[in-house]
């Protein structure tokens, strides 16, 4: 079996023994791991909704709970590369923080632009300063992102081969050095011109150049999810033991998440270019 995968939770040659192969119940199964994804998906969820409404919006809130979702999930993958049946406990625990930092970033981008669209009227700022928030565009463009991605999979109409393998690969990992870099420099006050979301405030071509630059990761996470879909098909088709779908949901919930974050910073930057035309 060949588990070679962009994503490292998936990323790994002969998870389990070929003793450990099952068939009937004890296999693994497509809608296991649906059901598993969709329980880490609740879990963020929840946690999300309570790092939103009672954690404060401090750098160093949203330094602390980056650092650990960021850590949690880069040791979960090497931990679970080498035992994949400890899934099933380390899916929850990465889950819960990714979605208290999803909410705490969610919180500090709605708050920003309370504070930009303070005393405009009509557009996006009226459905900020009601009590609107950046979960609910995120969450939809997520959803149009998963449900593309799974059609796209399911007719055939893009197939995780090798040379989409190697392509995204390469994305991939300059996306993740992008990521690095720019977290890096946020420490001594530097920002990446145009990454930032600083630069969504700044004159209208920076803005633009930004939100391109937005739509271009959030593209790459999404097409990831094509090489997850293609990881769990090979899982399943292999007759790997149930425990595996815990694996499996693992590596989807990791995507998932980096979806939901790209569509956030795409909903703050789309909210101020509106503001600005109303």
């Amino acid at each position: 079996m060949d588990f070679e995968s962009s994503n490292p939770a998936l990323n790994k040659e002969n998870l389990y023994s070929p003793s450990d192969a099952m068939a009937g119940d004890n296999a693994a199964t497509v809608q296991g791991v649906v059901n598993k994804t969709s329980a880490l998906v609740a879990i963020a969820t929840v946690t999300g909704a309570l790092g939103y409404a009672y954690l404060p919006v401090t750098g160093s809130v949203l330094m602390i709970s980056c650092i650990a979702a960021f850590v949690i999930c880069l040791g979960a993958s090497f931990v679970l590369m080498g035992n994949p049946r400890l899934s099933s406990t380390v899916g929850p625990v990465y889950a819960a923080v990714e979605g208290v930092f999803l909410g705490v970033m969610t919180k500090l981008l709605d708050e920003v632009l309370a504070r930009q669209f303070a005393g405009s009227e009509g557009g996006m700022a009226a459905l900020i300063n009601e009590g609107g928030s950046l979960a609910l565009p995120a969450f939809v463009i997520s959803m149009a992102c998963v449900v593309s991605m799974l059609a796209l999979y399911t007719t055939g109409i893009i197939r995780p081969t090798q040379r989409f393998r190697r392509i995204m690969s390469v994305l991939i990992m300059g996306a993740m050095l992008t990521y690095l870099t720019a977290f890096v420099l946020g420490l001594f006050g530097v920002s990446i011109p145009f990454f930032s979301l600083s630069s969504a405030t700044a004159d209208p071509t920076s803005a633009l150049i930004g939100l391109g630059i937005c739509l271009f990761f959030l593209g790459i996470a999404s097409f990831t999810l094509i090489l997850d879909f293609g990881r769990v098909e090979e899982i399943v088709n292999s007759g790997a033991p149930k425990y595996m779908e815990w694996y499996a949901a693992f590596g989807l919930m990791v995507t998932l998440a980096w979806i939901y974050y790209e569509a956030l910073k795409l909903s703050f930057r789309l909210a101020i270019l509106l503001n600005r035309r109303d």
